[in-house]
């Protein structure tokens, strides 16, 4: 008998937000699909409408192919097993819920559930339950109202199966008879779930650790139809570092935690879809850290997941994005920064490719470009202990002392050769021939210019990108500053 193909799927609900939990569920279930050359679906959970967000469809459409997740089958694409959104599957769930009432596996409750609740786990009392059937015919007769629950054994266990956490087992009586279809013909989450799975030949089911408990839920109902039980992977949460040092699940206090704040903010969609892969996965075969997505799939394997939880690190993703950046096409890079930068002053613009290339390799993520031209684009407030430097031993009365001279002959540069090279060599000849020390004159001279102790690039690549005019303007401030203390 030939294997199974191995199929997965990705079922968000339209609420038009893609946490990075949720990224990480996709990711996985897309990376071991096209590593064992199976399918990997995405289905649309939108039986609760009252979360429903118009075009949300579209919007996870979007950021799956900006984290270069393709599925195989989904919502107007491909497949012979849609639709692939459930409100569109509604006579669907209805047939296979009364088809359980049929087999014994399931009932018509006509409660009203907040009338009915034990006070043992808070669940629904089974008051319908065993109903004699003349009483569910009369319901059924005069139209009343009702849902469809699932028939919970009351005694004994459920054991399944998980690949991280190994065989579980829950008591049955800690089931409650959970509702299949509600009183407006929709279905639960979870039945929705089964049918699907099984009608679309899911065969593994990534979803959060959170669900563990629910599971047997799903077991139960898989055995009532008589169907095979997928393999279920439940996946440690994603966590997030707290100010005092302790660890909760990731939320918006501690940062961006969606795909598209994180793209907003400047995180490549690469860089991004990379770090998540290794959150809560090793490739254990290697110490690598940067992957493209061809080599994420050929990585992936299941034993390389942890049943830890995982903890979001800015700073790693920060680093990681770093390595995306510095690995870009000059050009690339350039247009990619653009509308960070905003407005830029003239001598600026003129020098823009320059700027992307000391910029490039300094950044983490692209949101830090204006803090990082802040000092380019007007001069800081004057600090004299800036100047202070124990290892070029410069200190602001030597400031006073070189500047002037080496303004002078800054003058003596016109526009036309005002660039990195032909500053260099002259400022170089003038130091060789003065017998100054070259980290102190360097030292002096990007202080004056730039007003900052850390800069992108040394003092003739900060006076080329200020241009002429602007770094004149600029000494000659600075040492009237200096002079004045």
């Amino acid at each position: 008998m030939a294997e199974q193909k191995v199929r997965t799927r990705f079922a968000p609900s339209p609420t038009g937000y893609m946490h990075i939990g949720n990224l990480r569920t996709a990711l996985y279930g897309y990376l071991y699909a096209k590593a064992q050359h199976g399918d990997f679906i995405l289905r649309i959970e939108d039986t609760d409408r009252s979360r429903y967000v118009a075009d949300a469809v579209d919007f996870i459409r979007r950021t799956l192919d900006l984290a270069h997740i393709h599925p195989d089958e989904g919502p107007g694409f491909g497949g012979d097993c849609g639709p692939y959104v459930q409100s569109e599957r509604t006579d669907l769930y209805k047939k296979y819920a009364e088809e359980l009432v049929k087999s014994g596996h399931a009932y018509y409750c006509f409660c009203a559930e907040e009338d009915h609740t034990a006070g043992e786990f808070s669940g629904y009392d089974r008051t319908c339950r065993d109903l004699p059937q003349d009483v569910i015919d009369a319901h059924l007769a005069a139209g009343d109202p009702y849902v469809i629950r699932q028939k919970m054994p009351l005694t004994g266990a459920t054991t399944f199966f998980d690949v991280l956490h190994g065989s579980i087992t829950i008591q049955n009586a800690e089931l409650e008879d959970q509702v299949l279809l509600k009183r407006d013909g929709m279905p639960t989450y979870n039945f929705a779930n089964v049918i699907d799975d099984h009608l679309m030949g899911i065969t593994h089911i990534m979803r959060g650790a959170e669900f563990i408990t629910s599971t047997p839920k799903y077991i139960l109902l898989y055995e009532s139809f008589g169907w095979d039980v997928p393999t279920f992977i439940h996946l440690a949460p994603v966590m997030g570092k707290n100010e005092d040092g302790s660890i909760s699940k990731l939320s918006k206090r501690h940062g961006a935690t969606s795909f598209e704040d994180l793209v907003k903010a400047g995180y490549l969609p690469e860089a991004i879809t990379n770090y998540v892969a290794l959150l809560g996965w090793n490739p254990k075969t290697t110490n690598q850290e940067i992957f493209s997505m061809n080599e994420l799939i050929e990585a992936f394997r299941l034993d390389g997941l942890s049943k830890s939880p995982a903890v979001f690190d800015y700073a790693k993703l920060g680093w990681i994005n770093g390595e995306y950046l510095k690995a870009m096409e000059d050009e690339a890079f350039q247009k990619l920064a653009r509308p960070y930068f905003g407005d830029l002053p003239e001598y600026l613009e003129s020098a823009y490719a320059t700027l992307c290339t000391l910029l490039k390799t300094r950044i983490t993520h692209l949101s830090e470009l204006p803090q990082e031209i802040a000092f380019l684009t007007s001069q800081p407030a004057f600090d004299a202990a800036l100047y202070t430097n124990k290892r070029n031993k410069a200190t602001p009365e030597k400031a006073k002392e070189l500047l002037p001279a080496m303004i002078g002959l800054l003058e003596t540069v016109s526009d036309d050769d005002w660039n990195n090279a032909a500053l260099y060599e002259k400022l170089n000849a003038y130091i060789e021939k003065t017998g100054i020390k070259k980290g102190l004159a360097m030292w002096v001279l990007r202080i004056a210019a730039a007003g900052k102790a850390v800069t992108p690039g040394g003092a003739t690549e900060i006076l080329t990108l200020l241009g002429r005019n602007v770094s004149l303007e600029r000494l000659k401030k600075s040492l009237a500053n200096l002079n004045e203390i």
